[in-house]
């Protein structure tokens, strides 16, 4: 493990500069530099103030984080054929992410499925096709190259009412489909 690598990312994502750490752990700038740059290790009583001064504990210290994938091909994708559209989750095990963001195509003559209220917002482009956006009493058409956006406060539905399939990438936050 990097231990100099990890002070300095607590560090920084504690928005301190080298001097204001070293003063709230009573040590000097150029001791947290060595050690941000591997050039010292520090005792294990300095080492514990480090931590807890950087608002973490020494299990979550040293704890590996696992590389986050942030690249996903087609062979990642997840594909659903449902009777009346198709949904591609184009980012596998999105449901633990903040958002969730999906191709969605409608089958001409035909609608997603209806979303219930939720607390979130959803963002959508159309990449073909047109779709028209049901929220709440309000409705709308939006082509091919157009966005929507809105909050989820209010049931709402894509619908096609065209004769060509349509498609949409679709983001919504929470995640929910």
């Amino acid at each position: 493990m990097d231990i100099g690598k990890r002070i300095r990312q607590l560090r920084m994502r504690n928005g301190l500069t080298q001097e204001e750490l070293a003063s709230r752990c009573e040590l000097t700038k150029g001791f947290v530099s060595q050690l941000e740059n591997n050039l010292t290790t520090p005792s294990l009583p300095v080492l514990m103030n480090l931590v807890e001064v950087l608002g973490s504990d020494m299990s979550t210290f040293f704890s590996e984080e696992q590389e986050q994938k942030i690249v996903f091909r087609k062979e990642d994708f997840f594909e659903d054929d449902r009777e009346n559209c198709r949904i591609v989750w184009v980012v596998p095990n999105a449901q633990k992410n903040a958002m969730e963001p999906i191709l969605l195509t409608i089958r001409p003559h035909q609608a997603s499925r209806s979303m219930t209220p939720h607390e979130g917002e959803e963002f959508g482009y159309v990449l073909s096709g047109n779709v028209t956006l049901v929220n709440g009493a309000q409705t709308c058409k939006v082509r091919r190259g157009e966005t929507f956006y809105i909050r989820g406060d209010q049931e709402h539905v894509l619908r096609n009412d065209g004769a060509a399939p349509a498609q949409v990438l679709w983001i919504t936050t929470p995640p929910s489909f």
